[in-house]
């Protein structure tokens, strides 16, 4: 709920844009796309809908006999010991080299074939309750909401930052005169648009941190569900071997294992990427560090 809240600013936005837009192209109309552009976060739910955001967005296929064969019974013992309903879930496979898992949409829980190939039956078993947890805490689901209603803002914003590129590129020509002058008006429109509604600016621009620092308590209280469930042991031994793996290759893998954040597509998946350095950089970070996640694993440890 914490994220559907710090998203609301960037929602409104959107829907302000898809209303104008409207008025625009249709004059009259703009309320009526308004409500289509809301009723259309109903979509992201609909199972045919989450799974062609799998196959062409996460880049997921559904597995094969043999590999089912592995998943199914340790995903029965996941959902027994939660009490959850396993049915209501779909295992996806994802084609990578890289240990990693993912929650996505309202129903997708992956895992890459890497995992599958070179986890024992504890840790994968781990792998999927982490995921669970994901799903049963609402994670999921709020995630995959606000980015769905985030689209049209974020399609703006990369058109403005194309337009300023395409000026400041015209500008290095033979019309660099007037280039500089819709650069200026440009620049002058957007610092009155900002200092009348600095309010809102001042929320879009503090939003992502709150929401990374939301999202990274996420990953800590999913990796508490499945603690909770008696697989935090072998958590454990997975956050380790990806601690191993990323100090031998010097990057930092942000796992979706280790959350959701940044998705490709729907969901709570964050593709590997170089380290960020500097302080703004961790506090956007959407994922903890190990070091982190095995502190708040260690009462469960201990229990053992």
């Amino acid at each position: 709920m914490a994220q559907l809240l710090l998203q609301f600013p960037s929602f409104l936005a959107s829907l302000a844009i898809v209303a104008v837009l409207a008025q625009l192209l249709f004059p009259g109309m703009g309320w009526l796309a308004g409500l289509i552009w809301l009723a259309s976060g109903a979509m992201t739910f609909h199972r045919p809908t989450e799974r062609a955001l799998a196959r062409h967005l996460l880049n997921l296929r559904h597995p094969s006999p043999r590999e089912l064969s592995r998943l199914e019974p340790l995903w029965r013992a996941v959902t027994a010991r939660t009490g959850v309903e396993g049915r209501a879930y779909e295992l996806w496979i994802e084609d990578s080299d890289h240990l990693n898992a993912l929650a996505a949409a309202g129903h997708i829980v992956g895992v890459t074939r890497f995992s599958l190939e070179h986890l024992s039956d504890g840790q994968l078993a781990a792998v999927l309750a982490h995921e669970l947890g994901h799903h049963v805490r609402g994670h999921a689901w709020s995630s995959l909401l606000g980015q769905w209603y985030a689209v049209p803002g974020r399609l703006v914003w990369a058109g403005v930052r194309k337009l300023i590129r395409l000026v400041t590129f015209i500008g290095r020509g033979r019309m660099g005169f007037w280039a500089a002058v819709l650069l200026l008006v440009t620049g002058i429109a957007v610092l009155l648009v900002a200092l009348e509604y600095w309010f809102v600016i001042l929320t879009l621009a503090t939003a992502p941190y709150l929401l990374a620092a939301v999202t990274r308590r996420a990953e800590v209280r999913a990796d508490h569900h499945a603690a909770a469930a008696g697989f935090g042991p072998m958590l454990a031994e997975v956050l380790h071997m990806m601690q191993a793996a990323d100090q031998e290759s010097g990057l930092v893998k942000d796992s979706a294992l280790s959350g959701c954040g940044e998705t490709a597509a729907m969901g709570t998946r964050t593709p590997t990427r170089a380290r960020t350095e500097g302080f703004l950089g961790k506090l956007l970070s959407t994922h903890p560090d190990y070091h982190t996640r095995l502190h708040h694993l260690a009462p469960y440890l201990k229990q053992r």
